[in-house]
This record gives C-alpha cells, sequence and structure tokens, in this order.
C-alpha cells in the first residue's frame, strides 16, 4: 500500500512542477521556474527532503552524463583556442574575485565554496532562449556557448575541490586525498576507456542491434547509471563518473542517440532534482534577509557581467559583443545548486550561507530569460552612451553569412539517399549523412562523407548534427510517418533550410507539402510513370504485325 501512496505524492509532484512549468514558459521564463516553485509549496508536504535528494543526485548524474557527451575532444578543439581561452580565465576571475569580497565576513572555505557557487551561469536556461531566438550562431552567442561549456566542464573540478577542503587536514593529507581521488578516478578512465572505444561498438555495430531501439535504450540507461554506481563505489562523487562516461562516450559516433535515448529519463530525474532544491527554499529566511539577497543579487550581476566584459574585450572582442556575452551569463545556474549542497555537507558553509545561496540563485534564474533576450540591444546601448561622441561602436554581422552556411544534407542513406550522395559528389559537393543503420554507415564513410550516426526522428540528433543554417536537407526514409517527424523537426530547428522529401504514398503526399516541404517527390507517381515509359518502349519494340502487342500505328 505504502508504494501506491509514494506514486501518488510523486504524481501529484510532477503535475504540479508541469502545471508551473508551462505557467512559466507563458511568463518567458524557463521551465526550471516551475519545478522550483512546485519544489517549494508543495514538495516538503509530501516528501521528506533527503529522500527526494537521493532521486534528485540521479538527476543530476544524467544531466553531467548528457554534457559530458557533448564534449568530444575534436569538438573542443574545433572550439578554438581562444573561446576556451575565455571560458577559463571566467571562471578562474570570477571565483578569484567573489572569493576575495566574501572573505571579509567569513572563512577562507566558505569564501572559496562561494565564488564557485558564483561563477557557473545557467546553461539550460542561456542555451535554450539562445535557440529559441536563433542567436546560436550570433558573435555573442558563440561566446556565451564556449564559456558555458568550459564551465560545466569545471564543474567536475568545482566539487572536487570542495570535496577536498571539507576533509581538512595537513598539506600530506591532502595531498594524498588528491592523490586517491586521481588515481581512483584514472583507473575508472581506464576501464571506461576498454568498454567505450573496444566493446561497445563492436556490439552497436553487429547488424541489427542499433537498428532494435528498445535494446539501445536500455544499453544507453545501463550506462549512464552504472557509471554514476561505479563512482560512488569508489567514493567519488557519481556526477563525476557520469561526466566521464560521457566524455569517453561523446568520442563514439553513438554519442547523438544515446543521448536521445536517455533524453526522456534524464527530465524525469532533472525535474525530481529541482522539485528538491524549491524545498530549500525558506520564504520566512527570504523575507527576514531579503536586503542582503538583493546586495548580493546586484552584486553578482553586476560583478559577472563587468568580469566577462573585461575578459572579452581583452581578447579583442568587440565591446558591444563583450558586454553583451556578459550579461547574457550574468546569472547563477542551476550546477550552483549541487555546489551549495556539497559544500553544506562537507560544513563549508552554515545554514544562513546556504540560505543565502539558494535565494540568490533562484532569483538570478527567474530574471535569466529577460536578460538573455534583451542582452544585444542592451549592450549596445550602453557601448554607444560610453562611446567618444562621433564615433559610433562597431557592430558588424551578428549572424552566420550565407556563405558560412552548412550545404546539403541527406537523411537516410539507404539506396536512394546513394543515389542522392553519388550525384551530389558528382558536381563536388560533400553532404553530411544522418543514418541508424551501422551498415549504410559504412558505406557512407568508404565513400568519404562525415557521418551522424541517429534516429533523425529525434530531435536531439539532427540538433548535434549542426543542420541549423543547412541550404538543402534531403529527407529519403520510406515510412511516411518518420518522413514527417523528421520534417516537423527540422522546421522547427531550421525554418531557413529547404527539404526535399521523400513520399513513399501519393496520399501523404500532400501532408508533407503543407508541414513545409519545399518539394515532395511522390513515389507513386514517380513509379507510374516509369512503368509507362517502359510498357510504351516495350510496345514499340514489339512485332508490328502483332496486333496485341504493339502500339497501333499513328495516324
Amino acid at each position: 500500500m505504502e508504494i501506491w501512496e509514494t506514486l501518488a505524492k510523486l504524481v501529484l509532484l510532477l503535475a504540479v512542477a508541469f502545471v508551473l512549468g508551462v505557467g512559466a514558459q507563458r511568463l518567458k521564463q524557463s521551465a526550471i521556474i516551475g519545478y522550483l516553485l512546485a519544489g517549494t509549496i508543495l514538495g516538503s508536504a509530501l516528501f521528506d527532503r533527503e529522500a527526494l535528494a537521493h532521486w534528485g543526485e540521479l538527476g543530476v548524474s544524467l544531466l553531467l552524463f548528457s554534457i559530458g557527451l557533448e564534449f568530444s575532444f575534436g569538438r573542443l578543439k574545433r572550439m578554438g583556442s581562444l573561446v576556451l581561452l575565455n571560458g577559463v580565465m571566467q571562471v578562474g576571475a570570477t571565483l578569484t574575485f567573489f572569493a576575495l569580497i566574501f572573505s571579509s565576513r567569513s572563512s577562507l572555505g566558505a569564501a572559496v565554496a562561494w565564488g564557485e557557487m558564483v561563477a557557473v551561469s545557467s546553461t539550460a536556461i542561456v542555451l535554450r532562449i539562445l535557440m529559441d531566438r536563433a542567436e546560436m550562431d550570433s558573435v555573442s552567442g558563440r561566446a556565451a556557448l564556449g564559456i558555458l561549456l568550459v564551465q560545466d566542464i569545471a564543474v567536475v573540478p568545482l566539487v572536487l575541490a570542495l570535496t577536498v577542503m571539507s576533509h581538512g587536514g595537513s598539506v600530506p593529507d591532502v595531498a594524498l586525498q588528491i592523490g586517491k581521488t586521481i588515481g581512483a578516478a584514472g583507473g575508472m578512465v581506464a576501464v571506461f576507456y576498454g568498454l567505450f572505444y573496444h566493446l561497445i561498438p563492436r556490439l552497436l555495430m553487429r547488424r541489427g542491434m542499433f537498428a532494435d531501439r528498445e535494446l539501445v535504450v536500455l544499453l544507453a540507461i545501463i550506462l549512464a547509471f552504472g557509471s554514476a554506481w561505479a563512482a560512488h563505489s569508489m567514493e567519488l562523487s557519481p556526477a563525476l563518473g557520469a561526466f566521464l562516461a560521457g566524455m569517453l562516450l561523446a568520442e563514439s559516433p553513438f554519442a547523438s542517440q544515446i543521448r536521445a535515448d536517455v533524453g526522456s529519463l534524464r527530465t524525469l530525474f532533472v525535474t525530481l532534482f529541482f522539485t528538491s532544491v524549491g524545498m530549500l527554499a525558506d520564504p520566512k529566511w527570504f523575507l527576514a534577509n531579503w536586503q542582503e539577497v538583493l546586495f548580493w543579487l546586484g552584486a553578482v550581476f553586476g560583478g559577472k557581467a563587468l568580469i566577462i566584459f573585461g575578459i572579452g574585450v581583452a581578447l579583442k572582442m568587440s565591446p558591444a559583443y563583450a558586454l553583451a556575452t556578459g550579461i547574457t551569463l550574468a546569472q547563477v545556474g542551476e550546477f550552483s545548486f549541487v555546489l551549495a549542497t556539497e559544500a553544506k555537507n562537507g560544513g563549508l558553509i552554515d545554514d544562513h550561507i546556504f540560505s543565502l545561496a539558494v535565494s540568490v540563485t533562484i532569483l538570478s534564474m527567474f530574471l535569466a530569460p529577460y536578460m538573455v533576450t534583451y542582452a544585444r540591444p542592451a549592450a549596445r546601448r550602453i557601448v554607444e552612451l560610453f562611446s567618444p561622441r562621433g564615433r559610433p561602436a562597431a557592430h558588424g554581422p551578428e549572424t552566420v553569412s550565407p556563405a558560412q552556411a552548412k550545404g546539403v544534407f541527406i537523411v537516410g542513406f539507404g539506396p536512394a539517399g546513394r543515389k542522392v550522395a553519388r550525384a551530389l559528389l558528382e558536381k563536388g559537393i560533400h553532404p553530411h549523412v544522418i543514418e541508424l543503420n551501422p551498415a549504410s554507415v559504412k558505406a557512407a564513410l568508404r565513400m568519404g562523407l562525415e557521418v551522424h550516426l541517429g534516429d533523425a526522428s529525434h530531435a536531439d540528433i539532427i540538433t548535434h548534427a549542426g543542420i541549423h543554417g543547412a541550404c538543402v536537407i534531403v529527407v529519403t526514409v520510406p515510412d511516411p510517418r518518420s518522413a514527417k517527424r523528421i520534417l516537423q523537426n527540422i522546421h522547427a530547428l531550421s525554418p531557413g533550410s529547404s527539404v526535399i522529401v521523400r513520399s513513399r504514398y501519393h496520399i501523404a503526399t500532400r501532408e508533407l507539402w503543407e508541414l513545409g516541404a519545399a518539394f515532395a517527390v511522390d513515389e507513386e507517381n514517380v513509379v507510374g510513370r516509369e512503368l509507362a515509359r517502359q510498357v510504351i518502349d516495350f510496345l514499340q519494340d514489339s512485332d508490328p504485325t502483332d496486333t496485341e502487342c504493339a502500339l497501333p500505328p499513328d495516324e
């Protein structure tokens, strides 16, 4: 009976989180704000916070596993050293600046913990708004993305640093603790390397294995939860294990599909994480200390924006773009809750500082969507205001030019897709390919094409394949339902791309046109025309004396 009561409470909590999440989105907020409010309003009445926090910890592990999948070493290299340097300098400068300020009122450990919490921004909110506004390819958008990626990587060593500080002890003791942690992490990486670079690829590339979605989804869940469990069993952070596993898997061609497969489960557990965080909010404490909260909220916004602005200008960004990036990332992010919890559990901060951190983070996340939305126009006005008269601030193009846009994508690499690829290669055009079948992937690789392995009916797959800005996307998959889902995803993610789609049945052609296809190739019409041509050719070549199998003479 108890399990059904727990299930009823869980369903009620998720339902309230859903309703408040929808309400937050209607107010142009992130749904995360709704999840936090659900935990604040209802969480404590339904659950013990520690019990819910265990499920929330799994959510953080899944989130870091997914983030790790973003960080193939090739992708980090393509971002460029300046972008990565920008992120490293931002984390280091912000941490140091706020730790020095906070050290005047607390211990060194608490000051460092405060600096770490303030240093990270909200990846979930910023990236979602940038994508919705098609600003990912703007100058400030690319700079923000690079800094966010570095921040997300930095979360793992930041948590590790808090763990080491919480143990305290002499310098040799700290060095021993660091050595044990690095050794355990190194051993885990070695095991993951053997699994992810040798065993898993061979298993998934077996004929029919990767095409069986249930088995791959199950494997993805095992990898995500198994890596977190492995880290916990070695007395490491489960989030660290999940992140390392994701980062090693990112080098494999299966990364995008695995990320999509754990997406729904990640959403569930991440929602539980934010509701458990919402339970930490104390409205009575906020009302009693609102002046202190607002002071630090303003200090965080102003300090982070100026630090990022200064670093950007030092790295030769234009002042307008540097300031827009600073305003975009001036909030405190979701991983600040993880760092605050780690610091409190380790005894580095007391209840007052913890409540202050939670209050500042929630308020900053509430304001974040507005700051991201108005960052560029606000930055332009501020820079123009302080620019010398008669010399307006330089802006330049904010978006990718057509010449920089990616060319052609082929979704599905069966016989039809291969014919399209050969025709394009003859014209000197090298298309990108999105394909699920390992045998077709090998065929595309043999032709020297760039391949993204995954099911294109998942929005995550085509997002990470980089279709945004593509000139033409050719959808050759035969299944009409899959073709419709893929077309809808493409139209939502890259509305400026022209889509040419295969229509297996005549009855589906009109709907594909209505969904936004630039051209739908009606397979039954094409086959009908070819059959008719073959019949006419056959009759023309028949013996003219055979009146039943020959065309009548022209009149």
